[in-house]
């Protein structure tokens, strides 16, 4: 879902780069590597102009073996998606493989699952070493270790178009799972590859450990405090007894054992402490992380988790802790800030499948959060101004684990540049002129066990930035005029309007925070680019009227539909609450119930037909918004049927009255002309997507 700060599994945004775990393919000894992989396959009877084999399982075998590995998939799914955020047009594509080598799941790019199937690349075929030879899958199967397959090292030829990295995937005690892959045309290689994938391997294991492990002591440790929290901290799982059970690769690599030999250490051979005076440290109400040192003499800060019972005397700090110590006037007035504004108009908002009003990008959007909610994925919201993008915070926030704890939305843009550090961090009395006496806690505290929504992360000042970083890195808040920190868990959800890779060249975002805040990055569209705007009006009316609610006129919903909603939901929320008390007594809203400046707005957006001007007053933000409409674009009409539709009607009267529906579709049907039939070139001088002329004209030609 977020960025959980107390999670085992938190990806690492903001930490090190992806080269920091790439492993480029090693020139010395590498030809010597290869030949001894080939000599193996040569062994088992293979031949390098082996046909590729299309035999894969049959339905009910490959049915069967997902169903076998359910549970990894269930952990890999949202990190695979993840993963082809940060890979996509790059002709690569993601694959899962169980421990026989089996493809259970691929995602990527079309154009390049299309070559792949070429060669077998695809669900239910095995690329164990003992089918398809040296390739990235069944070499690291049967090496199991990461592994880099370029171009011709595969040993059968018709593979050597494939650049292949894999990693392993291991349970907390060492045994294989299966195999996280990326493959794409050789031609395409980077060297951060496979920094990714082992990355995303580490993450999918970290959440194994957390699920397997949940209810047990776990140790959080690095050589360095700030990487405690990312994928780079070592998590050992210890027993009640004190034996250790369980470990991720991370700890291994710091402890330098292997898994078997950490397996028959205990906490007090290990790290020279007992269960019990972990416990005692971590009951404080401001622990600090622990200084322990391992038999080897390496120094490590600890941090512990326990997600069972005894929680609140193990994790950092409470949320309980923090309000006992703070029962101030400021603290009261800021958990009034944390509740909802307006109960009745959060009620029909109050999980992501209320959220799903048929429109097909917002249900592809829903798709792919639900499948990262509680998996400890930053998710990052982006769409214009009022699309709602804390709409879909907040349903996140109500179908995850924490919707018993808080949820603070922070506005980045609204709140002075001056304050906005004091209201993040909070202050102690005195702290500056004009501080609130008895200091005030800061949002990020108030949101302890919940979720932070920080609302136009893009507006954030620059300075600002740094500081918000560390906060992230080190899970811990120092209040303005403090010297004490306070431990904080938290996770958090971005949302911004702007470009921010665009900000990060010019500057003016930082790069780490970016990283740090991307995880599945979803895109909202603008409300006139949505197919469900008569759903979402009516779910805005029932919120606002739960009584008697009106119904809305087929001519304003006509009007309505025509109309550009610069504001978006927002806007579409507030002219439908004016228009809910003007007709307040009546059975539905009429056009003489809009507010005169909203109908005088809808006049000057109207197009005039004598100038098919090509970009019209309504034209949308330019900045591209994916969109998702895969059935419009399955009924897409041909180019031959759009040029048809684009002719002027020769029966058309232009000195008729028109609607506004009329003299809209004479406006793209000019534009079309113009652009000898080019819907591009139309929808980029109309300022409009190419699915809203596709989905206008089709509207028409069924009218």
């Amino acid at each position: 879902m977020v960025d959980a700060f107390h999670a085992p599994a938190s990806p690492p945004h903001g930490w090190t780069p992806p080269s920091a775990l790439a492993v480029a393919p090693p020139r010395a000894g590498r030809s010597e590597l290869i030949q001894q992989w080939h000599e193996r396959c040569a062994a088992l009877g293979l031949s390098r102009v082996e046909r590729p084999d299309f035999d894969p399982l049959r339905r009910s075998d490959l049915a069967v073996a997902r169903e076998r590995n359910q549970r990894l998939f269930t952990h890999a799914a949202p990190v695979m998606e993840m993963l082809l955020e940060q890979i996509v047009d790059t002709d690569s594509m993601i694959v899962l493989a169980d421990t026989t080598g089996t493809i259970l799941h691929s995602v990527g790019d079309d154009r390049f699952l299309q070559r792949a199937n070429k060669v077998a690349l695809t669900p239910g075929v095995s690329w164990a070493e003992h089918s398809k030879g040296t390739n990235a899958i069944g070499t690291t199967l049967v090496e199991e270790t990461p592994t880099v397959v370029h171009g011709g090292e595969h040993f059968i030829h018709a593979n050597n178009f494939l650049t292949c990295s894999a990693a392993p995937i291991f349970d907390p005690r060492g045994e294989m799972l299966g195999v996280l892959d990326v493959t794409g045309d050789q031609r395409s290689y980077h060297q951060h590859t496979m920094g990714l994938v082992r990355m995303s391997a580490r993450m999918i294991e970290n959440q194994w450990l957390s699920d397997d492990y949940g209810n047990r002591l776990r140790l959080h440790f690095h050589g360095r405090a700030e990487f405690i929290g990312t994928l780079l901290e070592g998590i050992i799982v210890v027993g009640a007894d004190g034996k250790i059970l369980g470990a991720n690769r991370s700890a291994l690599d710091q402890l330098d054992m292997s898994i078997a030999a950490l397996r028959m250490q205990s906490l007090p051979s290990l790290f020279g402490i007992t269960a019990s005076a972990v416990f005692d440290h971590f009951r404080a109400p401001l622990p600090t992380p622990m200084m322990l040192h391992a038999a080897n003499g390496q120094q490590f800060h600890v941090s512990a988790r326990f997600n069972g019972p005894q929680r609140a005397v193990v994790l950092d700090m409470p949320v309980t802790s923090v309000e006992a110590r703070m029962s101030t006037p400021a603290h009261d007035t800021a958990a009034a800030a944390v509740r909802p504004p307006c109960p009745s108009a959060q009620a029909p908002f109050s999980g992501l499948r209320y959220l799903d009003t048929g429109d097909a990008q917002i249900a592809a959007t829903l798709q792919k959060v639900r499948r990262v909610i509680n998996r400890d994925i930053p998710l990052l919201i982006l769409g214009e101004t009022g699309t709602g993008k804390e709409l879909l915070a907040r349903a996140v926030h109500q179908d995850s684990n924490r919707a018993r704890q808080p949820f603070v939305a922070v506005n980045c843009a609204s709140i002075p540049e001056s304050l906005i550090e004091a209201e993040l961090f909070g202050y102690e009395d005195g702290a500056f002129t004009g501080a609130r006496r008895k200091g005030a806690v800061g949002r990020i505290v108030q949101a302890n066990g919940g979720t932070l929504f920080l609302d136009e992360i893009g507006d954030m000042p620059l300075a600002l930035q740094a500081r918000l970083l560390r906060v992230l890195q080190e899970r811990n808040v120092t209040p303005l005029g403090s010297l004490k920190s306070i431990p904080v868990d938290i996770a958090v959800i971005g949302a911004t309007h702007r470009n921010l890779r665009e900000m990060i060249d010019a500057g003016t975002f930082r790069e780490d925070l970016y990283y740090r805040l991307n995880g599945l990055v979803v895109r909202l569209p603008a409300l006139r680019e949505r197919s469900d705007l008569d759903v979402v009006a009516r779910r805005i009316l029932l919120a606002e009227c739960p009584q008697d609610t009106p119904g809305i006129e087929a001519s304003v919903l006509a009007l309505f539909k025509a109309y550009a909603w610069p504001g978006n939901l927002r806007q579409l929320a507030n002219v439908l609450r004016t228009a809910a008390v003007m007709a307040a007594g009546e059975s539905h809203i009429f056009e003489h119930h809009l507010s005169d400046d909203f109908l005088e707005d809808v006049r000057r957006a109207r197009p005039q037909a004598a100038t098919p001007a090509p970009a019209p007053s309504f034209a949308p933000d330019p900045a591209p918004m994916q969109t998702a409409y895969a059935a419009v674009a399955e009924q897409a009409p041909q180019p031959a049927q759009v040029a048809q539709a684009a002719e002027p009607s020769p029966a058309a009267d232009p000195s008729a009255p028109r609607t506004l529906g009329e003299a809209e579709i004479e406006m793209i049907r000019s534009a079309l002309a113009a652009a000898d039939g080019n819907i591009s070139v139309a929808s980029k001088r109309l300022g409009i997507s190419r699915n809203t002329i596709y989905r206008k004209l089709r509207w028409n030609k069924a009218d």
